[in-house]
C-alpha cells in the first residue's frame, strides 16, 4: 500500500502539470481536452479591456452630454446676466442723462418759460383794458392768467382774442374773509390771493410769479434782465414804490405797488400760500391787495427788494418829464394808462404804445436810456431818450439837471406841490428862451449794413414864444437821425447813462447823433 501510494503521489504530479493541456490513452495519441490557462487569460483581459472601453466611452459620453448642458445653461444665464447689467447700464445713463438735464435745466439763465404772469382784472373794465395785455402779452412765449371777479359774456368779435390773451380764471371766493375799509373794496381780498391761487395750479418749471393789473404793461425782455439778478430758489419779494411820496407815508415804504408789478420767487410764494388766509384774517382794515401782500411779507419776515424801473405811474397828466429822464436802470413797466395822456401826442392811448413796442423790439435793454450831450457850436444842451423823444434846450444845462425829471405831471393828490414826490423833479422852465424843442420818434429800423439802429425824430409842431437871445434857433431843426448799436448786455455791466456826440452835417435842417457806450476817458461836459 505504501508503494502504490507512492507511485500515485509520483504521478499525480505529472498529471498535474500535464492536466491542463493532454490526456494520455496507452496505444494512442494525445488529445486535448480543454483550453489552457495563456489563452483564457487573454480572453478575460480582452473582455475586461473590452469592458473598460465601453465605461469609458459611456462615461465619456455622459459627460459631454453633462457638460454640453452645462455650457449651454452658463450660456444662457451670462447672456441673461450680459442683458441685465447692460440695460442696467442703459437705466444708470438714462438716469444720469435726465440727471444731468435737470441740472443743465436749472442751471439755465431765468427765461420767459420760468415766469408766471398773474393778472388782476375786473369783469367791468375788461373789454378796454384787455387791449393794453394784447400790446405786450404773447401767448406762445408766456404763461400767465388773467383774473376776473365773474366770468363776462364774450361777443362775435372777442372770438379772436384767446389767441392774443392769457386763459381767464375765475377767483375764489372770498366771502369768509372781513373787510371792514370803508374807502376801499372787497375785490382787494382775491386780487392778494392770486400769487396762492396760481400756485395751488401745480405748474412746473416756474421760479417767478409776477404780478400787474389789467392797465399794466410790461416791457418782458428788461423784466427778465432783473430777474436774472436774484437766485431764485431763495425768497425775494421784487418791486418799487409809488411816485407819491405820500401814497408812500398812508401805506408803506416797505411795500410793492402791485400796478407797477412785482415778482415772488417760487419759494416765498409757497411759504406765502401756507399762511396767507391766516394772515388776511387779521388785516380786516387794511385798504388793498397791495399793503395785503406786504403784510404778510412782513410776517414772514421776507423785506422788499427795490427795482426803480418798475412804474407805478401814481400821477396825473403827462408822462414826458417822467420817461424822458428816465434812470439809469431797465425799464420794466408802466401803470395808470388810462388816468395818464397817451405817451405820444395825436394818438389814442393804446396806438402810442404799440408805437414803442417798436424800438423796444430791437434793443430793448436800451429803451428810454436817457444820454446827454452837447452841440458846442451852437450852444445847444442835448437830451436824448433813446426809443421815445429828444429835447433840444438854448444854453447849456449841467447834466446834475436834465437827469432830474421835469414836472410836466400832476401828484396823485392834487393839493400837493411838488414836495410830495418821493424823488427829486425841476420845474418847467418859465423862460421862454429855455423851453425846450421836443423830437419824438416817428421811425426805428435796423441797418444790417451798418448794424446799427437808425431812428428818426421829428419836431413837435407848436408854438414858441420869441427869444432875444443871440444864438442859432433850434427851430431850424426839424429832423433828428440817432445811431445806436443795440447792446443787449447793458445791464450785465455796472450802470451808466450812455453817451451821445454831435456829428458834423452839411444839412442845415437835420441834426446827426450817435449814442453808444461811453468811450474811456469820456465825461459829459461842454
Amino acid at each position: 500500500m505504501k508503494g502504490n501510494h507512492q507511485k500515485d503521489s509520483s504521478e499525480k504530479p505529472t498529471w498535474d502539470r500535464t492536466s491542463s493541456s493532454t490526456t494520455s490513452i496507452p496505444g494512442m495519441l494525445s488529445v486535448t481536452t480543454r483550453p489552457g490557462p495563456k489563452l483564457m487569460v487573454w480572453l478575460i483581459c480582452f473582455i475586461v479591456f473590452t469592458y473598460i472601453i465601453y465605461m469609458l466611452k459611456l462615461v465619456s459620453t455622459s459627460r459631454s452630454c453633462d457638460d454640453s448642458t452645462t455650457f449651454i445653461t452658463i450660456s444662457a444665464l451670462s447672456t441673461n446676466v450680459s442683458n441685465v447689467s447692460a440695460s442696467s447700464v442703459v437705466v444708470s445713463r438714462r438716469r444720469e442723462s435726465e440727471e444731468e438735464v435737470n441740472v443743465d435745466a436749472e442751471d439755465q439763465p431765468t427765461d420767459l418759460n420760468h415766469v408766471v404772469f398773474g393778472i388782476a382784472a375786473s369783469s367791468k373794465l375788461w373789454k378796454q383794458r384787455k387791449e393794453y395785455i394784447k400790446i405786450w402779452y404773447k401767448p406762445k412765449h408766456m404763461r400767465g392768467y388773467v383774473w376776473l371777479d365773474k366770468e363776462v359774456k364774450q361777443n362775435s368779435s372777442d372770438i379772436n382774442d384767446d389767441d392774443l390773451l392769457p386763459p381767464v380764471k375765475i377767483s375764489a371766493g372770498t366771502a369768509y374773509f372781513p373787510y371792514t375799509n370803508k374807502q376801499g373794496q372787497r375785490s382787494a381780498l382775491r386780487i392778494s390771493r392770486i400769487v396762492s391761487e396760481m400756485l395751488r395750479l401745480g405748474l412746473k418749471n416756474v421760479r417767478w410769479f409776477v404780478m400787474g393789473d389789467d392797465d399794466t404793461v410790461f416791457v418782458t425782455d428788461n423784466l427778465i434782465r432783473v430777474l436774472r439778478k436774484y437766485d431764485h430758489e431763495q425768497m425775494y419779494y421784487i418791486g418799487s414804490l409809488s411816485e407819491s411820496h405820500l401814497q408812500n407815508i398812508f401805506f408803506s415804504y416797505s411795500m410793492a405797488y402791485g400796478g407797477g408789478g412785482f415778482a415772488i420767487s417760487y419759494p416765498l410764494a409757497k411759504a406765502l400760500s401756507k399762511m396767507q388766509d391766516r394772515c388776511i384774517q387779521r388785516y380786516p382794515a387794511l385798504y388793498g391787495s397791495d399793503d395785503r401782500m406786504q403784510a404778510c411779507m412782513a410776517e414772514l419776515g421776507v423785506p422788499l427788494t427795490k427795482e426803480i424801473g418798475f412804474h407805478q405811474y401814481d400821477v396825473y397828466g403827462n408822462l414826458f418829464g417822467l420817461l424822458a429822464a428816465h434812470p439809469v436802470t431797465p425799464f420794466v413797466s408802466m401803470h395808470h394808462l388810462d388816468v395818464v395822456e397817451p405817451i405820444f401826442p395825436n394818438m389814442t392811448r393804446v396806438r402810442a404804445l404799440k408805437k414803442l413796442t417798436v424800438p423796444m423790439k430791437l434793443d430793448s435793454a436800451g429803451l428810454l436810456q436817457q444820454s446827454i450831450c452837447y452841440d458846442k457850436h451852437k450852444s445847444w444842451s442835448i437830451s436824448v431818450s433813446w426809443g421815445y423823444a429828444i429835447q433840444i434846450f438854448r444854453g447849456i444845462f449841467s447834466p446834475r439837471e436834465m437827469e432830474m425829471p421835469s414836472r410836466t405831471f400832476l401828484n396823485w393828490y392834487k393839493r400837493a406841490d411838488y414836495t410830495a414826490y418821493a424823488f427829486n423833479t425841476r420845474p418847467v422852465s418859465r423862460n421862454p428862451c429855455q423851453k425846450p424843442f421836443v423830437f419824438y420818434m416817428s421811425t426805428t429800423r435796423f441797418d444790417k449794413q451798418l448794424n446799427t439802429t437808425v431812428s428818426e425824430y421829428i419836431r413837435h409842431r407848436v408854438s414858441h414864444p420869441s427869444c432875444r437871445w443871440k444864438m442859432t434857433n433850434p427851430a431850424e431843426i426839424n429832423t433828428i437821425v440817432v445811431y445806436k448799436k443795440p447792446d443787449p448786455h447793458l445791464w450785465e455791466r455796472s450802470p451808466r447813462r450812455n453817451c451821445c456826440r454831435v456829428l458834423q452835417t452839411k444839412r442845415n435842417n437835420t441834426l446827426w447823433i450817435n449814442v453808444g457806450v461811453c468811450r474811456g476817458g469820456e465825461v459829459t461836459e461842454l
